[in-house]
């Protein structure tokens, strides 16, 4: 396993982390959940990501009590969660939001779900127009110096808002965020590669990057239909079918087949080694339903130094993007 910094922090991560959106409690309970963590672990994972909102706060238990029964001590995994999105329905201060309110009662309320004293990252799932940047950046500073994260970071943030939150942080000497967690892929890249390229020379921001294989559609598996077994198949994922049915994006997939072939992987974990091979990524949050695919998509570690710059032009080319 390769470990790499936080963005500029002195915490180091796994190249290859176990995250729990879709999966637990929607297609793990929690002994197949506790199976999981462990096969990571043995990989040499010790990235583990989470969020309140996954499973309305039952992926958070889920996972919790899978550290418990694992009884493995605290200081060897790096935890994650993020809020914003919010579990209690429509209720006032309590949903899309990042107001301090919010804020401090939901770092509380997911630490007694994942049964931990705290967090070591915890990420503003998204930005929140509403609230005065100032006050969104205290809160999370607060939530820092209270011992009840080590660090703090953003999820899908723009480049703007990011900047705007280092620079508040500066000016007042608050923790500031150290990384951010976007979507980055073959299919999509101008975050990373774009819009957060000044943000990682000027400071070295972090990146522990979603949805690597495109919520699956990189693995090559629906180029014959949505199997019944999958994440597309599943209730509530409906917004995905469209996506993982696309003539257009299937076609360009299947053109990575080859060099998948070529470099004796699987065309997960060519996927996953390409995201990897980004020098701005920190980890790359995998999600598995089975042991076996937890074992796969880790395999793709022996993959990364077969991604020259010759075989990254070559995908780049096949997907058009």
């Amino acid at each position: 396993m390769e470990y790499r910094r936080l963005g500029n922090t002195g915490m180091k991560v796994s190249i290859m982390s176990l995250g729990s959106w879709v999966t637990f409690d929607t297609q793990l309970d929690n002994t197949l959940a506790t199976e999981c963590i462990e096969a990571a672990g043995e990989a040499g994972c010790n990235f583990f990501d989470n969020a309140e909102a996954y499973a309305g706060g039952k992926s958070e238990e889920i996972m919790g009590k899978a550290f418990r029964d694992l009884g493995w001590e605290r200081w060897s995994y790096v935890l994650t969660t993020k809020l914003y999105w919010g579990i209690n329905g429509e209720t006032p201060n309590m949903r899309n939001t990042l107001n301090r309110k919010y804020l401090m009662q939901g770092i509380d309320a997911s630490l007694e779900r994942l049964q931990h004293d705290f967090v070591d990252v915890l990420y503003c799932h998204r930005c929140d127009p509403e609230t005065p940047l100032e006050e969104v950046v205290r809160a999370m500073s607060d939530i820092v110096s209270s011992g009840k994260a080590t660090y703090w970071g953003t999820s899908e943030w723009t480049a703007e808002e990011i900047r705007g939150a280092i620079e508040i942080a500066d000016k007042h000497h608050l923790h500031k965020p150290v990384t951010e967690q976007s979507q980055y892929n073959l299919l999509e890249r101008r975050n990373v590669e774009k819009n957060y390229a000044r943000l990682w020379e000027d400071y070295r921001y972090g990146n522990t990057i979603w949805s690597p294989l495109a919520s699956g559609l990189l693995t090559g598996k629906y180029k014959d239909g949505i199997p019944e077994d999958s994440r597309g198949a599943l209730a509530g994922y409906e917004w995905l079918q469209d996506r993982l049915s696309d003539g257009d994006a299937l076609a360009q997939v299947e053109k990575l087949r080859p060099i998948a072939d070529r470099l004796d992987c699987s065309m997960a974990q060519l996927a996953l080694a390409w995201a990897a091979k980004h020098p701005m990524v920190s980890s790359v949050i995998t999600g598995a339903s089975k042991v076996s695919q937890v074992e796969q998509n880790f395999a793709a570690i022996d993959v990364i130094p077969l991604i020259t710059d010759e075989v990254d032009e070559e995908m780049r080319a096949a997907v058009k993007r």
